[in-house]
């Protein structure tokens, strides 16, 4: 009992720790250090208050131990001859490393998409998203501001990412952090994509932090986290998303030459 105990606390505090230094220093960055440099990169022209920072980082204190716990339960030696999770490090070829993060990302990108949709339901919505959607104007402590059972269904991902594929701790790892990072510029509150990545193909694939604060200020549609792959099928994709996005980079860069979409 005590090592379950002292498992819990460790957990919570590489997972509170993460939020606090990644969310942090793009905290300090844009809001503290340079608001005024960083201004023509403001998405919404309106400010959050201090009151909507502590909130966002109460809620995601509390989430922090939940995702713990959570990923606790996927390591937990009770499922792990269940699950596809291997420790020696050269079972697998050592390029199935970063090939098998990239599909974690993918896979909870579907994960996160079907379950965002499903926390907009109205009987659920009210109940357990509207934390979330407290911040109309999110800030990077936003990223892990959820309702209690929402945050339990967030840190599912990991129970079913172990049993989806072979998976080493450290790939596990480096999916934790990514991922979060990923969220922090979802909820960044400022673009910073450079000016040519709107002419790529990867504009048509990946989200921008335009696309997730869009979904905050209108509640509805742009339910990926990473990608717009599954907003696109399922055409769910903000109809003014890429016209807000172009108005955002022009406005940071000038008058740009750009594809048709």
């Amino acid at each position: 009992m005590n090592q379950t105990f002292e498992n819990i606390i460790l957990a919570f505090l590489l997972t509170i720790g993460r939020y606090f230094l990644i969310a942090g220093v793009f905290f300090l960055v844009f809001y503290l250090l340079f608001p005024k440099s960083m201004l023509r990169n403001k998405i919404q022209s309106k400010l959050a208050g201090t009151a909507d920072f502590l909130r966002e980082i109460l809620h995601s204190s509390v989430s922090s131990m939940v995702l713990a716990v959570m990923a606790l339960i996927a390591l937990s030696k009770g499922i792990r001859g269940y699950t596809f999770i291997y420790t020696d490090l050269h079972t697998y070829p050592l390029w199935w490393v970063p090939v098998s993060l990239l599909l974690t990302l993918i896979v909870h990108d579907t994960y996160f998409y079907w379950m965002h949709r499903i926390l907009h339901h109205k009987r659920l919505f009210k109940a357990t998203h509207l934390v979330h959607h407290q911040s109309t104007n999110p800030s990077p402590w936003a990223a892990y501001s959820f309702h209690f059972f929402e945050a339990v269904a967030e840190g599912g991902v990991m129970i079913v990412l172990v049993f989806t594929m072979p998976l080493h701790p450290l790939t596990l790892m480096l999916f934790a952090f990514s991922s979060f990072v990923i969220n922090v510029y979802g909820h960044l509150g400022y673009e910073i994509m450079p000016k040519g990545f709107r002419n790529t193909f990867l504009f048509e694939i990946i989200n921008t932090s335009t696309f997730h604060n869009m979904h905050h200020q209108k509640f509805k549609g742009n339910y990926g986290l990473y990608l717009r792959v599954w907003d696109r099928w399922m055409k769910t994709e903000h109809p003014d998303y890429v016209k807000d996005y172009d108005r955002i980079q022009e406005k940071r860069f000038g008058n740009l030459q750009r594809i048709q979409s």
